[in-house]
């Protein structure tokens, strides 16, 4: 969910090492190795400090718009292994363009936030400082860059593991959520917070640095402006509360945190993002990094039952990008892009020796 004009689009991007992926219909099977519906083996990364290994595999699928049948894919993704040369530290992000030159931003960002952060020398001995100054820093960037980010920018959620601890940053209303084993039971836990104003905290927040806070019914009169109170995403996603600069139009941002959108910025749109830590057991099977093309009509819940069922991340993968499109066309006549990042956790013990990270 980005600008109220919908979302512009790019081209999928490249993984770290070069290679493009991109959704195709298909159906998923194994041959020699690799996997037909991406053509891509399995990727797998050991985490040595603690004797485990991921397993992991990632899918971007463009959105069907029937209007516009040239539009591009504008998420991106970066997953870049061992970093700083630390086999123990591995980085996940999924980035969520919107606005005219979203596509730009979102590609950017993936670019210059995992370089500044590879760059931090802090980084293995306070993850969250550098994940704090590796978004402000790259927000500048893109502030100082030839591209347009007055009405643009991009969403990021990332996963940063360093050792068995996993550290989550977000900005925006992408997300990530990590199943749990709890007896017989999947069960579903965020990682992240969707950061819109549906939440109070953030609407007030906005709503201080002088932001307008409406649906677009109400900014066109159809609904009393004074209501102040909108439920929650479920029930009031098809026209959810936006952003508006005072007795003005734009930029109708439905998110209250992003990377990039310097209109935005004036009236409370911040960079700053919120960082969990999240220690890894026994019990911790798989993450997934996403999109709101897949959480747009999806549940964390509803996302995890059914990466549970496959067991090949890759097929999980085609499973969710397919159910997503399919909700999207139930509800709206177009859909979102949407690009999924899956990774299992494999082998891991809480008696395991841990060695140094």
């Amino acid at each position: 969910m980005g600008c109220v004009n919908g979302k512009c689009c790019s081209p999928c991007q490249p993984t770290s090492d070069g290679e493009s992926r991109e959704y195709r219909e298909a159906t998923p099977y194994s041959v020699q190795g690799k996997h037909i519906l991406t053509q891509i083996p399995l990727e797998s990364v050991s985490v040595p400090s603690h004797n485990f290994h991921l397993d992991y595999s990632v899918l971007t699928q463009r959105g069907y718009y029937p209007d516009s049948p040239d539009k591009q894919n504008q998420d991106s993704f970066c997953i870049r292994t061992q970093i700083q040369g630390n086999p123990n530290i591995h980085f996940f992000g999924v980035f969520d363009g919107h606005g005219h030159y979203g596509a730009e931003c979102s590609n950017f960002v993936k670019d210059r936030l995992v370089e500044i952060l590879a760059d931090d020398p802090s980084l293995s001995d306070d993850p969250v400082k550098a994940f704090n100054s590796a978004f402000l820093a790259t927000n500048r960037e893109l502030h100082d860059s030839d591209i347009d980010d007055s009405l643009s920018g991009t969403t990021a959620i990332t996963v940063l593991v360093v050792g068995n601890t996993l550290f989550v940053a977000n900005v925006g209303d992408s997300r990530a959520v990590i199943a749990v084993k709890d007896g017989n039971r999947i069960v579903a836990e965020d990682l992240s917070n969707d950061q819109t104003p549906f939440r109070k905290d953030e609407c007030e927040r906005v709503k201080q640095s002088g932001a307008r806070v409406l649906t677009v019914d109400q900014v066109e009169g159809f609904s009393d402006p004074s209501i102040q109170t909108w439920g929650d995403e479920e029930s009031h996603g098809f026209d959810p509360p936006r952003l508006w600069v005072q007795d003005e139009t734009h930029p109708g941002a439905a998110f209250t945190r992003s990377v990039g959108d310097w209109t935005a910025e004036q009236i409370g749109v911040v960079a700053v993002p919120e960082v969990s830590v999240v220690q890894v057991s026994a019990n911790d099977l798989f993450f997934v990094v996403a999109s709101d093309g897949v959480f747009e009509f999806l549940s964390s819940r509803e996302v995890v039952n059914m990466v549970a069922r496959y067991t090949d991340p890759r097929d999980a993968c085609a499973a969710i990008a397919g159910e997503s499109y399919k909700a999207w066309l139930e509800h709206e006549t177009r859909t979102d892009d949407i690009t999924i990042i899956i990774v299992q956790i494999k082998g891991f013990s809480n008696m395991d020796q841990v060695g140094p990270i």
